[in-house]
């Protein structure tokens, strides 16, 4: 394995091909700095797994690409235990998969970037932030159009995450929120949850487990979908139900 590079070599391109860097330091635990990433055109599964396991990694190159393509930072973080600041993600055109995982069990993050799309795609923040145990604060979730699956997982496991953003979207995808917030158990607050059109599976599971969760939020759709709120307060030992 490569447990003794400590820095990559320089990587000018600015047009990404398939899988052109997929898995490339994967499991170089002693890598402490990334190379630059210029590319502004990226192709499917270009910087998959790219950084995986590099338990040394302090800091993430920037990446500047604001079109996104299937794939194309899937896992490229996921188990970087030292990093602790995650970079800039300007994109607002997203693509299938394009985020999923890619900070997952990266416990020493504290803070998410910004992520300003308004139109979320499938499987595109699925498991992002997984089990980063130190994130204390989510970013701002403004898109109004959801994909199936697009939130699944996203936060599951932070512990030190506190507040949930707000979720605008009125007309819902099918396992959109499921388990978002599974096991954040410092988190008090729900979001406000608008949402009128439901569908299948849709809220399963969200909050299961957030034992300090202390007020559910209000659920107004009146026509509901196969277990769209399935397990969704499961644990939450701390609710409490206002009497009436």
């Amino acid at each position: 394995g490569c447990t003794s590079l400590t820095t990559g070599p320089e990587l000018p391109a600015t047009t990404a091909a398939f899988y052109c860097y997929q898995s490339m330091f994967q499991g170089c635990t002693s890598l402490t700095t990334a190379p630059e990433l210029p590319a502004t055109t990226l192709n499917y599964n270009c910087y998959e797994s790219m950084f995986s396991g590099c338990t040394s990694l302090t800091t993430a190159p920037e990446l500047p690409a604001t079109t996104l393509a299937d794939y194309c930072y899937q896992s490229m973080f996921q188990g970087c235990t030292s990093l602790t600041t995650a970079p800039e993600l300007p994109a607002t055109t997203l693509a299938d998969y394009c985020y999923y995982q890619m900070f997952a069990g990266c416990t020493s993050l504290t803070t998410a970037p910004e992520l300003p799309a308004t139109k979320v795609k499938y499987v595109c923040y699925k498991s992002m932030f997984q089990d980063c145990t130190s994130l204390t604060t989510a970013p701002e979730l403004p898109a109004t159009t959801l994909g199936e699956s697009c939130y699944d997982y996203m936060f599951k496991g932070c512990t030190s995450l506190t507040t949930a953003p707000a979720l605008p979207a009125t007309t819902l995808a099918t396992y959109c929120y499921r388990e978002m917030f599974y096991m954040c158990t410092s988190l008090t607050t729900a979001p406000a949850l608008p949402a009128t059109t439901l569908k299948n599976n849709c809220y399963q599971s969200m909050f299961q487990g957030c034992t300090s969760l202390t007020s559910a939020p209000e659920l107004p759709a009146t026509t509901l979908a196969v277990k769209c709120y399935a397990g969704m307060f499961q644990g939450c030992t701390s609710l409490k139900i206002s009497a009436t």
